[in-house]
């Protein structure tokens, strides 16, 4: 029998099928061997975690009652209340304001030698004052420098539970010993501070393994001891007829000791859960794989017909019709290149909208400059008195105010003479110099095979405006002088004025906005005379601006040298 011959659809189909099944086969095993390691991590880390929770919270309790009492015993209230039975309110107060600060409170007594207990905050009978004064407070005098620290368990009438004592002696400023102060911890709050999140068992023994407080009774022994029943390392222990993961600590400032336990057994119905899972599954994915072989077995086919319809939308005009594929072979790579050689021809399409939109803004912008009304009316006042006082002078005004409105209207080219430019710049100096007379003075010095160059029209005119209209604002007299000159096929063309020149800050800012996109200052001319440069001739070409405030300013700008066709 031969072999079955399958097209590229049903290979593509046939082996996502058989290399996932067997992905999948290889997953499950190594899927529960992590369960188990990740759950006995994270019980290791929780256990080792809830430990050091717990013994920071204990250790915090330790201090501020081991600070508190040795304040307490050296208070002179204190020693005036036991000497004297004197401001018994004021201790209250004081114990008051500590203990509500606790997390863990605690019953603060004051004993006298005589067995009188002068400060009591809670009620104790016989049964409760007779083991103080008989035990706590002899051992205190035995060791009157010390602060006693033992496990008691004291039940009180209000069904609450004491189960830490703190007791110090007081003595008076001889030395010698007048009575006892003594803090009993209550368990409901130690056991709230050893209940922490993600674990199960916590207890806190003395030096002598008795239990303090825990949270489940099963640990207890005999004579309220914890001995735990280690059977690996110290590490893992059996109670009742599981088997946990112990974490011991010490605190650094007093000999108790902090057990944290938590189970490291798989329940059987962990198992079960886990096999249900593989079966919902795999039952899925089985679906699920059959989706994806069907999608990615006609993606190939799905990418060209993609192709298709972009290159014929963009045949219709459509010049955002983008390709989106992402199969990953030689179909996307064949898609990014026909998005990128659409981006290609959607930049050169935008370049030639911006050039023309910029030489339209600069045109309009020299038309609103020449027939400013400001200007003029300047002009004509003029005018006015050159009738009267110079028939010749008047004569030159009218025909050069003639000859730069036409240039200004009539010549439709973007591109003209260098020399025919000239002329203008020279019309537009020359109506200027018979408003200002001898304060505007002015010289135009070109090299004479730079004039023949074909260069943008109206190049150099919005910047001898900025000249004229800002270099009076702190002069009475300006120059400006022109220049050009050609090196190496490059024009390089300056204006230089004398005039007010530009602060710094503001010089900053006007070469920041040459490099950028869009305009950001109120400098058009400038932004627009540069920016059409470099849409024209590239990035290295444009305007360059130097300037010292109070002397002047020099405006540099380069071209490539193009030949004029006249």
């Amino acid at each position: 029998m031969g072999k079955r011959n399958r097209n590229f659809k049903e290979s593509i189909r046939y082996f996502f099928l058989k290399y996932t099944v067997i992905s999948l086969i290889l997953v499950y095993p190594l899927f529960f061997a992590f369960m188990v390691i990740i759950l006995k991590i994270n019980t290791i880390n929780n256990t080792k975690q809830a430990t050091n929770d717990i013994s920071a919270s204990l250790e915090h309790v330790y201090r501020n009652y081991y600070d508190e009492i040795n304040k307490m015993s050296n208070s002179n209230t204190v020693i005036n209340l036991i000497n004297n039975r004197l401001h018994s309110n004021t201790i209250y107060d004081e114990f008051y304001k500590f203990n509500i600060n606790q997390k863990v409170k605690s019953v603060f007594y004051i004993v006298d030698n005589d067995g009188i207990f002068l400060i009591s905050t809670t009620t104790a009978d016989d049964e409760i004052s007779k083991p103080i004064v008989e035990n706590i407070t002899l051992r205190a005098a035995e060791k009157p420098n010390e602060v006693i620290k033992q496990t008691d368990i004291v039940n009180y009438s209000n069904n609450k539970e004491t189960v830490y004592t703190f007791a110090k002696s007081v003595k008076d400023g001889n030395g010698k010993i007048v009575g006892c102060l003594i803090y009993q911890l209550y368990e409901e709050d130690l056991q709230q501070l050893i209940r922490v999140r993600g674990n199960e068992i916590a207890v806190v023994t003395d030096e002598y393994s008795n239990i303090i407080v825990t949270n489940n009774n099963s640990v207890k022994g005999l004579m309220n001891k914890f001995i735990p029943k280690y059977y690996y390392k110290d590490k893992y222990v059996n109670l009742d007829v599981d088997k946990y993961y112990i974490n011991k600590k010490a605190l650094s400032t007093v000999p108790i000791y902090v057990y944290t336990l938590n189970t490291i057994e798989i329940k059987n119905m962990i198992f079960v859960f886990y096999f249900l899972f593989l079966i919902i599954v795999s039952i899925g994915f089985w679906f699920l794989i059959n989706y994806f072989a069907n999608r990615m077995s006609s993606r190939n086919t799905k990418s060209i017909d993609t192709l298709i319809l972009s290159v014929n939308e963009l045949q219709n005009g459509r010049m955002n019709s983008y390709v989106d594929i992402k199969s990953g072979d030689e179909f996307e790579i064949l898609g990014n290149q026909y998005n990128i050689m659409l981006d290609e021809l959607n930049a050169l399409i935008k370049k030639n909208e911006e050039l023309f939109s910029l030489r339209r803004i600069v045109e309009i912008k020299q038309l609103q400059s020449q027939f400013n009304p400001h200007f003029i009316f300047n002009v004509l006042e003029t005018l006015r008195y050159s009738i009267l006082i110079a028939p010749k002078e008047a004569e030159e005004i009218v025909i050069g105010l003639s000859k730069l409105l036409r240039y200004s209207v009539n010549y439709k080219g973007q591109k003209v003479m260098l020399r025919k430019d000239l002329e203008y710049i020279e019309d537009y100096l020359k109506l200027n110099k018979h408003r200002f007379n001898d304060k505007l003075k002015y010289n135009i010095d070109i090299y004479e095979g730079v004039k023949d160059a074909y260069v943008p029209k109206l190049l150099l005119q919005p910047i001898i405006e900025n000249s004229i209209k800002y270099g009076y604002l702190d002069k009475d007299i300006i120059e400006i002088n022109v220049a050009g000159e050609l090196n190496d096929g490059i024009i390089t063309l300056e204006v230089k004025d004398t005039g007010t020149g530009i602060r710094k800050e503001q010089l900053d800012n006007i070469r920041r906005s040459l490099k950028e996109s869009e305009n950001i200052t109120e400098h058009t001319g400038l932004y627009n005379i540069h920016r059409r440069l470099v849409l024209l001739y590239g990035g290295k070409y444009g305007i360059e601006i130097e300037s010292i405030f109070g002397e002047g300013t020099n405006v540099k700008l380069t071209i490539p040298y193009e030949k004029s066709d006249i």
